[in-house]
């Protein structure tokens, strides 16, 4: 069950992304997070999980892998076009919470996970995606690698993270609202507004479009790709496991 923040201390993670600093936080804001993420992100978080659904392309039968799903919103999406999901977290509030809002769906199910050691056999998924939670991984390099080698040779990666616009104007704006006014905001709407500001720092310190990419290639993905969304403030990775692997 998720951690009620009333009984405990603010937990905040920070960039040396301590793996249970990260899982206590979010477990803090388990309840709350997809609210959280709606208002904070102006309603963006639904165009962007809509963006990766479409990208994955989920089809009837197919074993897909969420990871980092969080309560199982993006994996909700995945089910409703038919495929069995998996909906990954490394933080035992979140699974908790997706169960206690989506446990009824019968081609969905929650597992606690490590993202550097997934639980799960070689080449057993179609598919794996993850939504801003590579970012979270104090090893995400090695996060990449284990997502290869559970897919099935020609499966597909999708990753949606946030990222860094291009335009060095639009830059400036989405730093100015990120920096002033999305501690504001999140001290209204969430139980622990000290892991946005954890969020805005790992923005910050996350690597651009193009060094993501090639943390892909480096794994062993192949048909690396990427594009914008929202003019780059997040940017949506596909890529293909070779078949000869």
């Amino acid at each position: 069950m998720a951690s009620d923040p009333s009984d405990h201390e603010p937990n905040r993670a920070d960039l040396h992304k301590d793996p249970s600093s990260v899982s206590g936080m979010f477990d803090q804001v388990a309840a709350g997070y997809d609210r959280t993420n709606t208002v904070l992100s102006m309603g963006n978080d639904r165009l962007w999980r809509a963006a990766t659904t479409r990208a994955v392309a989920p089809r009837r039968g197919e074993r897909i892998l969420d990871l980092a799903a969080g309560t199982g919103a993006s994996s909700v999406a995945l089910a409703g076009r038919g495929a069995d999901v998996v909906a990954a977290d490394f933080s035992p509030g979140m699974i908790a919470e997706g169960r206690r809002r989506h446990g009824g769906i019968r081609n969905l199910s929650f597992v606690q996970a490590d993202a550097t050691a997934l639980p799960f056999a070689d080449a057993e998924f179609d598919a794996v995606t993850m939504s801003f939670g590579l970012r979270n991984v104090n090893e995400p390099q090695q996060a990449l690698r284990e997502l290869l080698r559970v897919t099935r040779p020609g499966g597909r990666l999708v990753i949606c993270e946030f990222s860094h616009p291009p335009s060095k104007t639009f830059n400036g704006l989405y730093r100015f609202y990120n920096d002033r006014v999305l501690p504001v905001v999140a001290k209204t709407v969430s139980s622990n507004a000290e892991a946005y500001d954890y969020l805005n720092e790992s923005i910050r310190d996350w690597p651009d479009q193009r060094t993501l990419s090639a943390w892909i290639r480096e794994a062993g993905w192949t048909d690396v790709a990427y594009r914008n969304l929202s003019m780059g403030i997040v940017a949506l990775h596909r890529a293909t496991k070779p078949r000869d692997r």
